[in-house]
């Protein structure tokens, strides 16, 4: 069976191994549905090949710095590019007001199972880059 679908999806954990959680692709809507506890985030599916695309010109390690919606992301960080008005999409690849942040901690991971980066597993303070 196919991976990262609904009924068979992406099984991960956060940079630091300490939350699991799953994420599957929505066909139909064109979004990435990630499910931490009862708690589900959207994303837009382009989310993926644009933060790729982005970490290969930036071309060195990237820190992820997550943080909630409501909470003001470290500059120069995968979460401060997830919401910012430079990025492909003007803005938040979170789909979900109040659901919108955490980019940085649940987008990584699953670049990483998919090939796409090399993540850093360290306690706090982990980087990205592409492959």
């Amino acid at each position: 069976m196919e991976k990262g679908t609904k009924e068979n999806p992406w099984e991960l954990k956060t940079a630091p191994g300490t939350s699991e959680y799953t994420m599957y692709r929505d066909p139909e809507k064109d979004i990435l549905v990630c499910k931490v506890g009862t708690t589900t985030l959207h994303y837009s599916w382009r989310c993926i090949d644009d933060l790729h695309a982005m970490l290969k010109a930036h071309g060195n390690w990237m820190d992820l710095g997550a943080a909630d919606e409501g909470k003001e992301p470290k500059p120069g960080t995968v979460e401060a590019w997830g919401r910012s008005t430079e990025n492909p999409v003007g803005g938040w690849y979170g789909l979900k007001k109040g659901f919108r942040g955490r980019f940085g901690m649940y987008l990584p991971p699953l670049m990483e199972v998919l090939g796409l980066v090399e993540l850093e597993h360290n306690a706090k303070n982990n980087r990205v880059r592409a492959k």
